[in-house]
């Protein structure tokens, strides 16, 4: 190797090393903004969600441990095919207490997060016999379609699915259908949004509660150049714009005028389920849940909102033992709890 040719090569790695020194030093001051009892070093890992072949690679990973699954507590069952969809497999958990004879328990439809593009029901064992021991409800978790390769409104559809469902098995699954509350996180809680929407339109089926946590309700979040420092963690804006753009089916626009695609678009909330909603002051989807909740209260929709200092998206999932995420995840299953209280 020439004289010039090793110079010009040990240049170009000093640069790379200095640059990657920089990012790192950056991260770390990053990290240092969030309470010592939420950090991890899995927060040095800046994360991307996005690009259709490695979304499909993540969840055929996802469907094959679930496939491998071998936990108890839950039984996999599917609602039926119809001339609207596809058959939609749920999984049914069922509370350790026998149903009354009046068939009294309650009952929550979960919808689990992923940013409409990854996930399993799977991953959510552990909240959803949680809800059914301490609720004494039965939970049922819907798998729904995923995009990019269903887009919106399949997912949708398969959670309107899985509610119908919830109540034409009322009777079977010895529940009160008029105590059915509906809740999930991220992408999750934004799909709780849409489907209690759809449903007080369509005059059913009747959703008594509304749980959501750091729901991902507004598109046009990714169209802002400034997040005010939020999204740094977990799920970034780079993320959230892949996201939104699978499941709408083209990129995020000014425009978006087909009903219960994105819910924060929605103006008139009036009549809505009364709801909760838990998000971190650090979450990305800070902003438009804080300003969800306030629209449903000015709509005369009775919303608790819980804004938790320092917490980043899905904190609880990196720092599940920490205090504060402890708390977090108690105030969703009280908040069930009283939502799901009999009149």
């Amino acid at each position: 190797m020439s004289r010039l040719r090793r110079s010009a090569l040990l240049g170009a790695t000093g640069v790379a090393v200095g640059v990657a020194a920089r990012r790192l030093s950056a991260r770390r001051r990053l990290v240092a903004t969030v309470p010592a009892e939420l950090r991890s070093p899995l927060l040095m890992v800046p994360l991307k969600v996005g690009g259709d072949r490695t979304v499909a690679v993540v969840n055929a990973g996802l469907r094959a441990a679930a496939d491998r699954d071998r936990s108890t507590g839950w039984e996999r069952r599917e609602v039926p095919a119809t001339a609207e969809g596809p058959a939609v497999p749920v999984y049914v958990y069922e509370p350790p207490d026998a149903p009354t004879a009046s068939g009294a328990r309650p009952a929550v439809l979960w919808i689990h997060g992923g940013g409409l593009v990854v996930g399993h029901p799977v991953a959510y064992h552990d909240i959803c016999r949680r809800l059914a021991r301490e609720l004494g409800a039965v939970v049922v978790s819907v798998d729904y379609r995923l995009a990019p390769s269903d887009p919106f409104p399949a997912g949708l559809d398969d959670c309107v699915a899985a509610l119908r469902w919830v109540h034409e098995q009322a009777d079977d699954l010895g529940i009160d259908p008029s105590r059915v509350a509906v809740a999930g996180d991220s992408a999750g809680g934004g799909l709780t949004a849409a489907l209690c929407q759809r449903a007080h339109d369509r005059g059913g089926p009747p959703i008594a509660f509304q749980a959501m946590k750091y729901p991902m309700l507004d598109d046009r979040t990714v169209l802002r150049a400034d997040h005010g420092g939020r999204g740094a963690f977990v799920w970034t804006p780079a993320s959230n714009r892949y996201a939104w753009g699978a499941y709408l089916g083209h990129p995020v626009r000014e425009e978006e005028d087909r009903p219960y695609a994105v819910p924060a678009r929605r103006i008139d909330l009036s009549g809505l389920p009364p709801a909760w909603i838990g998000v971190g002051e650090l979450d990305l989807f800070h902003d438009e849940d804080v300003d969800y909740a306030e629209r449903l209260r000015g709509s005369g929709v009775p919303c608790e909102l819980l804004v938790v200092p320092g917490m980043y998206h899905g904190a609880e999932g990196v720092a599940a033992k920490a205090e504060p995420m402890v708390a977090f995840e108690d105030a969703l299953v009280a908040a069930l709890r009283r939502g799901l209280a009999p009149d």
